[in-house]
């Protein structure tokens, strides 16, 4: 069984389709663990806040496999192939792991946002603190506490798990 982490995130009826990706990841994965949820500003784009969260689970799923399986979800909660990547959107579910694979197809491993966005890496450090990331040679929890981008903000929000 392969250990992966997933960030969730979306920015149009954002509870709605947070819980949509919650609901469907169940369906699909075992031991599932789930962060905060955490609203954030846009990123790159003026927009609307998002709604971001990480899942822990596991799988017996190819790397392939799940990679189509987040983008079928995506898919079917409204996001379409051609969207931007800096542009608002209902759902958002990004692999942030699948054990400790480092690739680049079909996506790419360890992602780049980990250690570059508060809204991945907060949450990701509630559900994974002593997982060691391959690349940066340090657990969550140390890339966490030593993070230091004072412009991006976030914070908990009280959301209703599905």
């Amino acid at each position: 069984m392969a250990q992966i982490y997933i960030s969730l995130g979306s920015n149009i009826n954002k509870a709605h389709y947070i819980q949509c990706a919650l609901i469907a990841l169940k369906q699909h994965f075992e031991h599932i663990v789930h962060s905060s949820v955490f609203e954030s500003e846009a990123v790159g784009f003026a927009g609307n806040n998002f709604y971001n969260s990480v899942v822990g689970a596991t799988t017996d799923m190819s790397l392939a496999d799940v990679c189509a399986l987040l983008k079928q979800i995506e898919r079917d909660n409204g996001r379409t192939a051609n969207d931007k990547k800096f542009s608002p959107r209902t759902l958002d579910l990004d692999l942030l792991f699948y054990d400790d694979v480092i690739c680049a197809s079909p996506a790419q491993l360890p992602r780049d946002e980990i250690t570059k966005n508060a809204f991945v890496l907060q949450p990701l450090s509630e559900v994974a603190p002593d997982f060691y990331h391959p690349v940066a040679k340090q657990t969550i929890a140390q890339l966490w506490n030593e993070y230091n981008n004072p412009q991006q903000k976030l914070w908990k929000v009280e959301f209703a798990n599905p």
